[in-house]
């Protein structure tokens, strides 16, 4: 009976075994905890989430987001400290990724968000009224004193938090058409500076900010029904310029996933996975609209994400499949 029991045993652990080996193959991911970081924007958890869904389906282990300003987010995942971000902004962020070891740490794997747009912009009454087209006129006293909301004479434009990139295009722009004497850059907490924006325009007064794509705040202040964007001088040479002669100020960006690179080499199916996901810059914006409104918890945006990936439940899945291949 003892050599019949262990017999059984025997047979029994053989096929636990080749059952786990099934399993593996079918969750590659199993046993590999990956370590994601994301910018502070508050509006930036919907794509994240999206790719922590993938992953997680593929059998990894997501542990919590970190946060931090976007150079951090650039140095931690070249040195190794996290493994990915959803949130590189290409070319916007191309200083952040440089200083933080470029090519020979990370990779830019995939744009899984393209043509995301920037600019200064206006309320619409205002800007008819006054003829309004170029950030050049605010150099007039007259025009300057139409935004001024702390009476000192200058133009008060909502802006961009320091460490987010798009700080630094916005101060050049200052310098560059010589609108210190006239616009002051209010920096600090940007989507409480943007309530107060939208609170100021429901009350009929003029407003002038800076904001981009994909954004809540597109949604909420609709360009050519309730706002317009202002164009900056033009300059010989200028790369920010469009075939049709326009030139907002701003070079378009694409949103990339970048990784590290041994984290990459060490998980193909990740890596596969990252080159697959694509969302549509209009579906992130839609999704924000609920965070215009405050007090949106990372549960809530979850639930976004995860209604955005049943309503493209076969383009997800098909992501998810060809990633289980690169483990075969």
């Amino acid at each position: 009976m003892k050599v019949v029991w262990k017999a059984v045993v025997a047979a029994a652990c053989l096929t636990f075994s080749v059952y786990g080996q099934a399993g593996a193959a079918e969750l590659p991911g199993q046993g590999v905890t990956v370590r994601p970081i994301k910018g502070t924007p508050a509006n930036t958890w919907f794509q994240h989430l999206i790719v922590q869904m993938g992953l997680e389906k593929l059998g990894y282990t997501v542990a919590d987001t970190q946060e931090a300003d976007f150079p951090a987010v650039h140095l931690a995942v070249g040195a190794g400290d996290a493994d990915y971000t959803a949130g590189n902004w290409t070319p916007l962020h191309d200083a952040f990724y440089e200083k933080s070891g470029g090519d020979s740490t990370m990779t830019r794997v995939h744009a899984i968000i393209t043509g995301t747009t920037e600019g200064y912009y206006v309320d619409k009454k205002t800007a008819e009224a006054n003829h309004l087209t170029n950030i050049d006129q605010l150099k007039t006293p007259e025009i300057a004193k139409l935004f001024d909301t702390d009476g000192d004479g200058k133009a008060n434009l909502a802006g961009c938090n320091p460490g987010w990139g798009c700080e630094a295009s916005i101060e050049k722009h200052l310098d560059t058409f010589h609108l210190r004497g006239s616009v002051q850059h209010d920096q600090g907490s940007y989507f409480a500076i943007m309530a107060d924006v939208i609170s100021r325009y429901k009350q009929g007064s003029p407003i002038l900010y800076y904001t981009w794509t994909p954004n809540w705040i597109a949604d909420a202040l609709i360009e050519g029904r309730d706002v317009v964007r202002l164009q900056v001088p033009s300059t010989p040479g200028s790369k920010t310029k469009s075939a049709d002669g326009t030139d907002y100020g701003f070079i378009s960006s694409d949103v990339y996933i970048v990784a590290n690179n041994e984290f990459l080499s060490k998980n193909p199916v990740a890596k596969k996975f990252f080159e697959m996901v694509n969302i549509p810059i209009a579906d992130v914006n839609a999704a924000q609209i609920p965070l215009s409104k405050g007090n949106v918890k990372v549960e809530d945006v979850r639930k976004q994400a995860e209604a955005w990936v049943a309503a493209h439940q076969t383009d997800f899945d098909n992501w998810v499949d060809q990633a289980k291949k690169a483990a075969e």
